[in-house]
């Protein structure tokens, strides 16, 4: 497919922040960075609506997603909205591109990618998918990087939470599994199982594993807001580190292929009143 096939590659799904578990750029982050939060918000959710889509071929979603690189990194002016979008906003940030490019290796991996052997290799994914978001908003803030290991720490830990949202979800749409296989294999289960309309006794081994895991990454985590010297953001990453941990505890008590398990209003506003905490 030729670059000029497509006047824009991208195929939004209809999302936005209000469909995310945790707040995207919310009230809580000032004015002035706001809309490059935004920014890199619309670019990454239009990069993983086009690596989610049922309909397109994998060679086509690379291609979309390759396209999406080249006007991000100016070697080409259209073809992706949200990329030219991105792209002025690092031009007057002076934010690094890397970390929407680290992006762009995860989706590029979801187009191509449907199991992951373990979790280490499930670690690797996040490392791309994940990580960079949270080290997107800090070096927006300025902040020093001894905030990187624990956001990177709560990054993680959220997109695993979101893994076990969705893991039949993900499954049946998409035919893609991000449970490690070697655990299930320990365990008992499989890949199959996972379709089923209920978990089974060795998927909830794989599944309370997997949340021991997330356990340990909230208690790096906890570090985050110690360390974040904006005090807006502070009380932002606060309030996550906060909702990660009452998801978590939701994860632990509820069946994720019975019913989406999700946060409810009570969670935030009990995650807010314990990230009062961190203001001076």
């Amino acid at each position: 497919m030729s670059a000029t096939v497509l006047e824009s590659v991208e195929t939004w799904s209809g999302k936005d922040r209000g469909d995310e578990n945790f707040p995207v750029g919310s009230a809580l982050i000032a004015p002035r960075l706001r809309p490059h939060v935004h920014a890199f918000y619309a670019f990454a959710r239009n990069a993983d609506d086009i690596a989610d889509s049922p309909t397109l071929a994998a060679e086509d979603k690379v291609f979309r997603l390759d396209t999406m690189e080249e006007v991000l990194l100016g070697r080409r002016e259209g073809g992706s909205p949200s990329a030219l979008r991105l792209r002025a906003s690092l031009a007057e940030t002076g934010v690094t591109a890397q970390h929407s490019l680290d992006l762009l290796v995860a989706f590029r991996r979801d187009a191509t990618k449907r199991r992951y052997a373990s979790w280490d290799e499930l670690y690797d994914y996040c490392r791309y998918s994940a990580m960079p978001v949270g080290r997107h908003v800090l070096d927006l803030h300025g902040e020093d990087a001894a905030t990187h290991a624990p956001s990177d720490a709560l990054c993680t830990s959220l997109q695993v939470l979101n893994h076990l949202q969705d893991c039949g979800r993900d499954l049946a749409g998409l035919d893609r599994c991000y449970l490690p296989e070697d655990w299930l294999a320990e365990a008992g289960s499989s890949v199959a199982e996972v379709r089923g309309a209920a978990e089974t006794p060795g998927l909830r081994r794989v599944f309370d594993r997997l949340l021991d895991e997330v356990d340990a990454l909230n208690r790096a985590a906890a570090d985050l807001p110690r360390r974040t010297l904006d005090r807006r953001l502070r009380l932002e990453t606060g309030v996550i580190v906060g909702l990660a941990r009452r998801l978590t505890g939701r994860l632990r008590c509820g069946d994720p292929l019975a019913r989406r398990i999700k946060l409810t209003k009570g969670d935030a506003v009990l995650s807010v009143a314990a990230a009062l905490r961190y203001l001076p």
